[in-house]
């Protein structure tokens, strides 16, 4: 399984940005698909997550209110439009995948399949 993230950009504090990651194949290993930040020097911080079948979501409580998690099941492909962006979500952001479909995909060591991460950076 392999998944490509792509989106990323410089944009200023206020503006929207939309983060795409293509997942190559559907198995049950990849119940649930979606997204992680990192700045250097922290852990990996959980964002959003979506499961393919119910479409249930989960957000961090930073993001909520702002960003927007969706899936096309036919494109394989996972979305994160983040709006109202700010100076602390400047971040690398990873898609990742994960057999699980609880409130335990918060959790980075729940995925098995990680893409290689695209760079946001919100200017203030």
């Amino acid at each position: 399984v392999q998944l490509q993230a792509s989106g990323g950009g410089l944009v200023q504090a206020g503006d929207s940005l939309t983060l795409s990651c293509v997942v190559s194949q559907l198995t049950t290993t990849t119940n649930s698909v979606g997204w992680f930040r990192q700045v250097p020097g922290k852990d990996r911080e959980f964002v959003a997550t979506i499961t393919w079948r119910a479409g249930t979501k989960f957000y961090a409580d930073a993001v909520k209110g702002r960003f927007t998690i969706a899936r096309d099941a036919a494109k394989k492909t996972v979305l994160l439009q983040m709006n109202g962006l700010r100076p602390e979500d400047t971040a690398v952001y990873y898609c990742a995948a994960s057999a699980f479909v609880d409130s335990s995909i918060r959790h980075s060591s729940h995925y098995k399949y990680w893409g290689q991460g695209t760079l946001v950076t919100v200017s203030s």
